[in-house]
């Protein structure tokens, strides 16, 4: 890292926890651990004590309902206090994952975790054997958790027995959980050399990838030749871990009956078929217009637009973009955004720094990317990679989205706001939104240009470059089922979905061979993909429902988001007279994109000083 950047770094806000624990080595830490691996061995105990697994279907009883409400009530308290040892460890290792104190400590929550984990199964298949609404009636604890547990009855169908849901939960810790923390570990600590015009400089690959974003051309190509040189030297492991996730996850589908890995997606996101396949035909009619925009985008960087845009100028600024976004400057954009919206959404970014919620600046060892994670109360804990970007002010307004979220989740159970990812993106993607367009109400010219073309640099990877994702793990669990993949094989398959997603709109030639070696999506869960674009055109169309009336929306917004982990996609569409099983719908969210596009490429055939038209 140059000293430059370490200056510039060094004004980044990093984020505190030392008001919960002052160390992992404090008292306080060591007691949080002991404790969380005692109550959840009482937890066990309790769900023996009550009988709670599979039984003879029969209608509850008084009795049963007792047992419902103090196993419910166990699971929550237990559940939230080790979400909160797990986060502290994890604020640790995401920002510097060569920390093996760190390391250990967030492996032993995962330990304890996998012997919480099976309770669900057994909850799941006690609430199908009695009845989720007989049970509610003689319950209030019950009743008020009626949307997960249903959800949890229906699960049961899908699970294999007892004892192989506990051994499946045990194994996994040194299976697919461990080699997941292996591609993070080797992802997060490698480095690679740029080779700029005034020198070599040595940075880690989240930091070279953040210079995707930077306003010289040479940076952003010299950037990505360094990708290209670097992904391969960790290629072999972390092709193993892809297999080893893939194949376990294979497995486990199989025994549990589900026809498709994609079908457990679905249900884990609370969305139907129907609904999924009316939002993918959708995509797919939308793709011609995202690669019309990116054939603009190639003119306006000097590149023949014939052959596409090339890869290391997909998320680039435009040449007229103007200069670095300051932390400052970026920040107060999105307060400004979220103000006008309301003063309890513009007080959050305050709040978020006055407390210490962010951690911005990009160092060695640390995770790239971006997330928010709930932590203590309704404070969240908000990971960036600030690159001094519009981009990096974006994806502010999207995790601080996130935090949003988690405020109106706090008075939740652990149970009630286990959001499924489709729905959890809900509020970041309307933040996001509400920035994207207070700046172009204010703009024109070519500054309303850079703004479109930071939208659509969004829009074009959750639509485009997500779509290329699916197609790829779509293949890579076909391939799997029959053998072990080899990291040339990922590769090939990674180009080739990205020639089916991005068609003449890219540059082929530079394709990202290597984006399913660098994305955690991949090894944290499965099909972590589509549900953000799910996310994107449903704040679309949320968005569109608040312009129409923006103070009735405000009145139920709050308690929309706050049930994202108790209703299904659909009644979360219809609470706002949103029809998400309509491919009409999405048409529309895509619509609103189309016309962006539109907007863009006759502002940027008046940039380039030629007639009007499609590119």
């Amino acid at each position: 890292m140059t000293t430059a950047e370490v200056g510039r770094n060094s004004d980044l806000p990093t984020w505190s926890v030392a008001d919960v624990h002052d160390s992992l080595d404090a008292r306080s830490f060591t007691d949080a651990m002991e404790r969380s691996s005692a109550d959840v061995d009482r937890l066990v105990a309790l769900f023996d004590e009550f009988d709670i697994r599979a039984q003879t279907p029969r209608r509850p009883n008084a009795a049963d309902a007792a047992a419902a409400d103090r196993a419910i009530d166990e699971l929550n308290r237990v559940s939230a206090e080790l979400a909160i040892v797990r986060v502290y460890a994890y604020s640790i290792v995401s920002t510097d994952s060569r920390d093996a104190r760190a390391q250990s400590a967030l492996a032993e929550t995962r330990q304890i975790d996998a012997t919480l984990r099976p309770l669900s199964a057994r909850l799941a298949d006690w609430v199908a054997s009695l009845g989720v609404d007989d049970l509610a009636m003689l319950s209030d604890v019950v009743a008020e958790h009626g949307g997960p547990l249903r959800r949890l009855a229906a699960r049961a169908e899908h699970q294999m027995s007892e004892a192989e849901e506990h051994l499946a939960a045990e194994l996994s810790v040194t299976g697919s959980t461990a080699w997941g923390r292996l591609q993070n570990d080797v992802t997060s600590q490698l480095t690679a050399d740029v080779e700029l015009p005034d020198g070599t400089v040595t940075l880690p690959l989240p930091a070279v990838r953040g210079l995707a974003t930077d306003n010289d051309p040479v940076a952003r190509r010299a950037a990505y030749e360094a990708e290209m040189r670097a992904w391969p030297t960790i290629e072999v492991p972390v092709a193993a871990a892809m297999n080893a996730i893939k194949g376990e996850a294979n497995a486990l589908n199989r025994r549990r009956h589900w026809p498709s890995p994609l079908e457990a997606s679905l249900f884990a996101n609370s969305v139907s078929r129907r609904t999924f396949d009316a939002m993918q035909s959708a995509v797919v009619g939308a793709l011609p217009d995202l690669r019309r925009w990116m054939r603009t985008k190639a003119a306006l960087h000097g590149h023949d637009p014939a052959d596409g845009l090339p890869w290391w100028d997909l998320v680039a600024p435009l040449p007229f973009a103007g200069a670095e976004v300051r932390w400052d400057d970026g920040v107060e954009v999105v307060r400004s955004a979220f103000s006008a919206y309301s003063d309890e959404l513009g007080g959050l970014v305050d709040r978020a720094i006055d407390e210490r919620w962010i951690d911005a600046a990009p160092r060695p060892g640390k995770s790239g990317g971006a997330f928010c994670a709930p932590f203590v109360g309704d404070r969240s804990l908000v990971l960036l990679n600030w690159a001094g970007s519009a981009d990096s002010t974006q994806t502010t307004a999207h995790e601080l989205g996130h935090a949003y979220h988690n405020t109106t989740l706090a008075d939740r159970t652990p149970l009630q706001r286990q959001l499924p990812m489709a729905l959890a993106e809900t509020a970041s993607i309307f933040c996001e939104t509400l920035v994207v367009e207070a700046g172009l109400a204010r703009m024109s010219g070519t500054d309303r240009l850079a703004q479109l073309d930071v939208d659509l640099v969004g829009t074009n990877q959750v639509v485009v470059d997500i779509h290329s994702r699916f197609l790829f793990e779509t293949e890579v669990f076909a391939r799997r089922r029959r053998r072990t993949l080899s990291a040339d094989e990922l590769s090939e398959m990674m180009t080739e979905a990205q020639a089916a997603a991005y068609g003449d709109g890219l540059d082929q030639r530079s394709a990202h061979r290597y984006m399913w070696l660098l994305k955690p999506h991949y090894y944290g869960s499965h099909f972590y993909n589509w549900p953000y674009t799910y996310g994107l055109l449903f704040g679309l169309g949320l968005f569109a429902r608040y312009q129409d009336d923006p103070e009735h929306f405000r009145s139920g917004y709050d308690d929309l988001l706050s049930r994202a982990g108790m209703d299904t996609a659909e009644e979360l569409g219809m609470s706002f007279g949103l029809d998400v099983t309509d491919e009409a719908f999405w048409t529309a969210s895509l619509d609103v994109v189309r016309t962006r596009i539109d907007d863009y490429v006759t502002l940027a055939h008046t940039a380039l000083g030629e007639p009007g038209g499609a590119a």
